[in-house]
């Protein structure tokens, strides 16, 4: 019955003109696939208020701690609506590139990475500040030039232009 499936399959391949069976890369930039996830809506607008859609809609490799809703909802009352003003947008981008990577750092990478350094590993952020990342019980923590703590919740999320990983905090540069 294998090699009956193997053989369906090779002749659909031929029919479709395919060259191999490899599924496909991701073909969502990190802007779309942000986009299509509900408890990033938050993110999408921030990202949108800041000016960057463009730029996480380009080439990269980009790796994005990406803030869930949640993360957004803890900030001080008022200070994300007052970010979103058009006055902020400066702040904002700021605040939002200090999330974001070059390259494309997978979780398994990043891990290593905390180990080799002995139990920390500092990443340099697009906006030229520093995330130390570290790993606490079976969760990568990210910790923010003040101290404030992200956990990241899920790794790998492939976009067509980098990798995301979700944070339930929003870290902020010093």
């Amino acid at each position: 019955m294998n090699f009956r499936f193997n053989f369906i399959l090779s002749a659909f391949v031929l029919l479709l003109g395919l060259s191999s069976c490899e599924p496909a890369g991701p073909t969502e930039n990190i802007v779309d696939l942000a986009s299509s996830n509900d408890n990033l809506s938050t993110l999408v607008a921030a990202v949108a208020a800041g000016g960057l859609v463009e730029t996480l809609e380009g080439e990269g490799p980009f790796t994005v701690f990406a803030p869930d809703n949640t993360a957004f909802d803890n900030l001080p009352e008022g200070l994300l609506e007052a970010l979103l003003k058009p006055e902020n947008k400066e702040i904002l981008s700021s605040i939002l590139t200090y999330h974001v990577v070059s390259g494309n750092v997978k979780a398994a990478d990043l891990i290593k990475a905390i180990e080799e350094g002995g139990g920390t590993h500092t990443v340099t952020t697009v906006n030229g500040g520093e995330l130390s990342a570290s790993v606490l019980g079976d969760n990568v923590v990210l910790t923010d030039a003040s101290g404030n703590k992200a956990t990241v919740t899920a790794t790998d999320v492939e976009a067509s232009n980098g990798v995301v990983h979700i944070i339930n905090s929003v870290v902020v540069p010093g």
